[in-house]
């Protein structure tokens, strides 16, 4: 497998010669870097990657293969991998097969031997942008057609594509407790999570906070998520363009009327978002990496947060009684927003932190919080945070 040769043509007719380290075949999808130095094993199964390429920064990729424990989803949603070096031959006692093996099973074409620096560089300059992977069609030309008749991100549903078949109840707990909480309730909150393409660790993360957790399609109706009588909705992260999503945005808008709390992260935060009545635009590359600086406006800490989205929320869209809380460091762009009257808020990083650093952690808490508040639980005693 390692001896394939593999192509990868962007749109804007950019060719990189390679070896294939993944599943044979052809795929296309639109090309982001990731800039995580570990967690490929998250970024590989995190199903907000559904409908792209993704190129690593970080020069080898797979030195401690794949760990049977920290799958974020089912399998690989990526349409392809892009590495510098591939390591087929993992030290780790956790591993049970290696980052090629579970590409080939999951039928996700890679390569390796790319200048990834070279091409992170024309991502960053031009823009995330079409792109396409072949061990088959080694022709740069015939390749550079199908990749400009492939779909663009913008205006896709992709949401639908990695929802949950079947609602169901999640309780497995992180191995560790979610920080500044307790277990202060006085009987166990139900939570509803609205599945458009969940990370396990978030649901970890709920159950770690005392919940029960209901895990729900993406297209149920508010009527169907009220009707199983939820201390609090949860609105997941996801990949693909908010905007499409009608259905779940007509579901929020009901349950915002309804005054149950919702916590929203990444695509739950943009549809939450669009359900107040604001807009969203496709950022130049998006953010998708685990070293991203946002602002907590509140308290003026900064914390370093796992990110990985397209789009983005514009600030000058939302009405007056939502307010910006959270600002990216990088670029100025919205990173969370809360409701003056509303019990809801929602951030576009991901606090569960799968991988990454646990700095964010503490907005579960906040969570728990509004949870509390609507069960009518008296508070036990918390550790502060920082």
């Amino acid at each position: 497998m390692g001896e394939t040769p593999a192509l990868l043509v962007l749109e804007d007719g950019t060719v990189f010669s390679g070896r294939s380290c993944g599943a044979p075949g052809e795929r296309f999808g639109e090309l982001v870097f990731n800039t995580a130095l570990t967690g490929y094993q998250e970024v590989l199964t995190d199903p907000s990657y559904c409908g792209q390429i993704v190129v690593m920064t970080t020069p080898m990729i797979g030195n401690y293969g794949i760990t049977a424990a920290d799958h974020e989803s089912r399998r690989p949603f990526l349409e392809g991998f892009v590495v510098r070096e591939m390591c087929r031959h993992p030290s780790n006692w956790e591993s049970v097969e290696s980052v090629p093996n579970l590409l080939e099973h999951a039928a996700v074409p890679a390569i390796e031997g790319v200048d990834t620096r070279a091409l992170t560089r024309r991502l960053r300059d031009k823009g995330a942008m079409r792109g396409g992977i072949s061990t088959t069609d080694l022709d740069p030309k015939s390749l550079l057609r199908k990749v400009r008749a492939s779909p663009s991100m913008a205006g896709l549903d992709l949401a639908s594509r990695v929802t949950c078949e079947a609602s169901y109840a999640f309780d497995e707990p992180l191995p560790d407790a979610v920080p500044g909480w307790p277990h202060p309730f006085s009987r166990k909150p139900h939570v509803v999570v609205m599945d458009f393409g969940v990370k396990r660790g978030i649901l970890r993360s709920l159950v770690s906070l005392g919940c029960r957790v209901s895990v729900v399609g993406a297209l149920t109706g508010a009527d169907s998520v009220l009707g199983l009588k939820p201390d609090g909705v949860l609105l997941s992260n996801g990949p693909g363009d908010p905007e499409p999503l009608k259905e779940p945005i007509a579901a929020i808008k009901a349950l915002i009327a309804a005054r149950v709390p919702l916590f929203g992260i990444c695509l739950g935060h943009q549809l939450l978002g669009l359900a107040l009545g604001g807009r969203t635009f496709k950022l130049k590359f998006g953010h998708h990496g685990s070293n991203h600086p946002v602002k907590d406006l509140a308290t003026g800490k900064v914390e370093i947060t796992s990110q990985n989205h397209g789009f983005c929320v514009d600030l000058e869209s939302l009405p007056d009684a939502v307010r910006t809380t959270h600002v990216n460091l990088n670029d100025g762009t919205s990173e969370g927003l809360a409701h003056s009257g509303q019990p809801l808020f929602s951030v576009q990083y991901h606090p569960e932190a799968a991988a990454g650093p646990h700095d964010s952690r503490y907005l579960f808490g906040r969570f728990a919080q509004m949870l509390q508040d609507r069960i009518g639980a008296k508070p036990a005693a918390r550790e502060p945070r920082g």
